[in-house]
């Protein structure tokens, strides 16, 4: 493929490089999900849209990494909260191995968070309470979505829809026994800010067990 017709960005040149500027250093924080929280809220109101997607990635019973997007829906002191059909493939994987780890990109304001932890399920009320604000086109697709599974053809996913969508039509939608969340307890987390020419500012936090409190230090690029 001729250079000009290659799908990859140029590398920056240094005039390009020079003309961004470097940005803000990562401050230093006791506890990283006030951090989080405030970069999350610069990036909801900086980014065009779903600020709070996110690649969780999990593994398989024979080792093999799995990575997917899906947004976050509540960040607590607990943890960070998603929600699925808990027979898809990435909620068999968290039953065979409960540990993740997330990644959030700002593309915009040139950020990115990485975190890992432990992951258990939410309560049933929580997930009930989270369905029920749901659209009722989601609640149904819901119900009518065998996530991971083979789909024969798209008709089929359109039927059952049309199926659940007559069933459900004059009452709420309830939550199906094979859908509901998941909490991501951290146990580590790194802050990334891009600076010119590749310098760029990383701050990891881990979590001491031992003497119950975050340890952090600044990464080199």
């Amino acid at each position: 493929m001729a250079q000009d017709q290659s799908p990859i960005p140029p590398t920056p040149s240094s005039e390009a490089y020079m003309a961004a500027g470097d940005r803000p250093l990562i401050p230093a924080a006791s506890d990283p999900m006030k951090l989080f929280v405030t970069w999350l809220g610069e990036a909801r109101d900086a980014e065009s849209r779903e600020a709070n997607a996110m690649t969780l990635a999990t593994v398989d019973d024979e080792g093999w990494p799995d990575a997917r997007i899906v947004l976050l829906k509540d960040v607590s002191p607990t943890g960070f909260t998603f929600y699925t059909n808990l027979g898809s493939a990435k909620a068999r994987q968290l039953a065979a191995s409960p540990v993740a780890s997330l990644l959030f990109h700002w593309k915009s304001m040139e950020r990115q968070v990485r975190i890992r932890g432990r992951v258990v399920p939410v309560s049933e009320a929580a997930s009930d309470s989270y369905f029920a604000e749901r659209a009722r086109e989601s609640q149904i697709g819901a119900w009518a979505s065998d996530q991971s599974r083979p789909l024969p053809h798209r008709e089929a996913l359109e039927a059952r829809v049309e199926v659940f969508a007559e069933l459900y039509k004059d009452e709420d939608v309830p939550r199906p026994p094979y859908w509901g969340g998941y909490c991501l307890m951290p146990v580590q987390y790194e802050f990334w800010q891009s600076q010119a020419f590749r310098l760029h500012d990383r701050r990891q936090y881990l979590w001491d067990e031992a003497h119950a409190r975050w340890m952090q230090s600044r990464l080199n690029p």
